[in-house]
């Protein structure tokens, strides 16, 4: 890429804007892309009417990119027969489990969590995403190391019924 000053600062602003756009937005996102010839910016949602169905599904395919690195994928059969559940990756981005490096994690194993309590954070283009408990639990596993890069839909956490 050619050092044009002016070329940068569109591209800058396009990434501010692209941003704000996400961060404006109510729910998870399926796709960003972000062009600068032309100035392009595509913003994709995930079909509501799939929405219901990924839940449902008990071990889904992308959690064993993150498990290498972590525990073994044993957890993955608990949830279905216990009650347990996940919550998953709102978005496509880098896990956090601390609102800072060196500060305590939003939850450990063994934490109870309300419904809505935010339990990490997906960074995406630079920009901090609250990740929240949809439903109240124990958390029993943590499925992702800290900093590590998740997938649309991953399960980051299990929890189990209180």
């Amino acid at each position: 890429m050619t050092e044009d000053p002016t070329a940068a600062s569109t591209l800058d602003d396009l990434c501010r804007r692209a941003a704000e756009l996400i961060g404006a937005t109510a729910g998870p996102l399926k796709s960003v892309r972000v062009r600068a010839g032309e100035l392009s910016v595509e913003v994709e949602w995930p079909d509501p009417a799939a929405a219901p169905a990924a839940p449902a599904g008990p071990a889904p395919a992308p959690a064993a990119p993150a498990l290498p690195a972590g525990e073994p994928a044993a957890g993955d059969a608990g949830p279905a027969d216990d009650g347990s559940f996940s919550v998953e990756a709102p978005l496509v981005g880098t896990f956090y489990r601390a609102s800072a490096p060196g500060a305590r994690p939003f939850v450990e194993v063994g934490d109870e969590v309300e419904e809505g309590r935010q339990v990490a954070i997906v960074e995406a283009m630079k920009l901090m995403n609250a990740v929240t408990a949809e439903r109240a639990g124990r958390v029993v596993e943590v499925l992702v190391p800290d900093g590590r890069p998740v997938e649309y839909g991953q399960p980051l956490f299990v929890l189990a019924p209180v």
